[in-house]
């Protein structure tokens, strides 16, 4: 999440923030002794406004690793910027073995996304996007392709501020 120049970080603190539990994988480490398990836990966090990030979590136990992800999601929140209740642009991003490509959509579509981006989606307060996952759909990569690419977007407002030109120039060029 460090690799953007135009990601705005954003502070938890007074926000209303819903977290959604992605994946969650029982890992094993065998030792001279035997198999030691314990689970590893991927979660999304957002204000369904505009605010969104995501942790991972691991410990032996299920609901100590959720809440490790929690924890460390509200570490890790950035503005997103949704224009009427959409995504501003076409944007497709890859990380891993995973790539996803969004794509607005009209009013009253609903989120046409699979699992893990989908979870993402509605955190960050999308709710008409399609979007298409592509190669690998490990929920890790999946999670972090998807905020890879709607933290590559951006809204008019940025665009017009960056070239120091008024918004009516932005669209008429």
């Amino acid at each position: 999440m460090k690799e953007f120049k135009n990601v705005k970080r954003v502070k938890p603190g007074g926000l209303e923030l819903t977290d959604r539990l992605v994946g969650i994988q029982r890992v094993v480490k065998v030792t001279k002794g035997g198999r030691t398990f314990g689970f590893s836990a991927i979660v999304v966090v957002g204000d369904e406004s505009g605010v969104a990030g995501y942790g991972m979590g691991k410990s032996k136990e299920v609901s100590e690793a959720i809440t490790k992800g929690i924890e460390d999601a509200k570490k890790n929140l950035v503005k997103i910027p949704v224009v009427n209740q959409t995504v501003p642009h076409e944007q497709e991003a890859s990380f891993g073995g995973a790539t996803v490509f969004l794509r607005p959509a009209s009013n009253g579509t609903g989120v046409i996304a699979g699992g893990a981006m989908r979870a993402v989606l509605e955190s960050a307060g999308v709710q008409d996007v399609l979007a298409k996952s592509k190669g690998s759909s490990n929920p890790h990569n999946v999670v972090k392709a998807t905020f890879k690419a709607l933290m590559m977007m951006r809204d008019a407002r940025e665009v017009a501020r960056s070239r120091g030109i008024a918004m009516s120039k932005v669209f008429n060029g």
